[in-house]
C-alpha cells in the first residue's frame, strides 16, 4: 500500500538504489530533501550531474579525476618509481589521509572474484601491466583488502609482476589498534605474528 505520492515514493525508491542506504534511510533523506530550500535542492542535483559528467579516469592511475592526470601523478614531487596498487579510490584516500606514502597508486576498480564472474580483464589490470612496462618502477605494494577477493587478486598481481623483476610487496595486516585478541580470528593472529617488527 502506499503512503506517500508517486513523487515521493519514486524519490525513496532512488535512494534506495544507493549503496548502504535501506528503506528507512532512504525514506529520511527523501523527506530531507522535500524540506529543503529549493536552491539547495538545485545546487544537490546540479553538483550530481557535474560530478557525472565531468569526472573521469586518470590517464596514469586510474583513479577518479576531474582532469586528465590527476593531482598526485601530476605532482613532480611524488616518488613515481613506487606504485601502490589498490582495489577503489576510497582506499587511496585512505592512505592519503596518512600522509605517509609518498609514491604514486594505481586503482584496480574492483578485485578477481570467479564466485562473481569478475576476471581479470574486468578489473585495470591490463593498464597497470602496461604503465609498469613504460616507466621505470622499483617497487609494486599490493594494498589489497584481506578478503579472499582481495588476497586472489594479490596472488594475481604478484604472479604477473614478479618476472618483470620489479619489487613486489604486499601490505602487512594484522591486529587493529584497540583490539582485543581473544575476538580475532586465527589467520589476523598469524598474520600479526608473521608481520611482526624489532622494538
Amino acid at each position: 500500500m502506499d503512503y506517500y505520492s508517486s513523487h515521493i515514493n519514486r524519490l525513496i525508491e532512488q535512494f534506495a538504489r544507493l549503496p548502504g542506504i535501506g528503506a528507512k534511510s532512504a525514506q529520511r533523506l527523501a523527506f530531507h530533501v522535500m524540506n529543503m530550500p529549493r536552491e539547495q535542492v538545485q545546487q544537490l542535483t546540479d553538483s550530481i550531474l557535474s560530478a557525472r559528467e565531468n569526472v573521469r579516469y586518470c590517464k596514469c592511475c586510474c583513479t577518479l579525476t576531474d582532469r586528465e592526470i590527476c593531482p598526485i601523478c601530476a605532482n613532480e614531487k611524488r616518488d613515481h618509481s613506487t606504485i601502490m596498487v589498490v582495489e577503489n579510490t576510497r582506499d587511496l584516500a585512505a592512505y592519503e589521509k596518512t600522509g605517509k606514502f609518498n609514491g604514486v597508486y594505481h586503482v584496480l576498480h574492483g578485485a578477481i572474484s570467479p564466485m562473481l564472474g569478475i576476471g581479470p580483464d574486468d578489473i585495470r589490470l591490463k593498464e597497470l601491466m602496461h604503465r609498469l612496462q613504460e616507466t621505470d618502477v622499483s617497487e609494486v605494494i599490493i594494498a589489497t583488502n584481506s578478503s579472499l577477493e582481495g588476497e586472489t587478486t594479490a596472488m594475481y598481481l604478484s604472479k604477473l609482476i614478479k618476472p618483470a623483476g620489479i619489487r613486489t610487496t604486499r601490505i602487512a595486516s594484522g591486529v587493529p589498534v584497540g583490539g582485543d585478541l581473544e575476538y580475532i580470528d586465527e589467520v589476523t593472529l598469524l598474520r600479526a605474528l608473521d608481520g611482526r617488527v624489532e622494538l
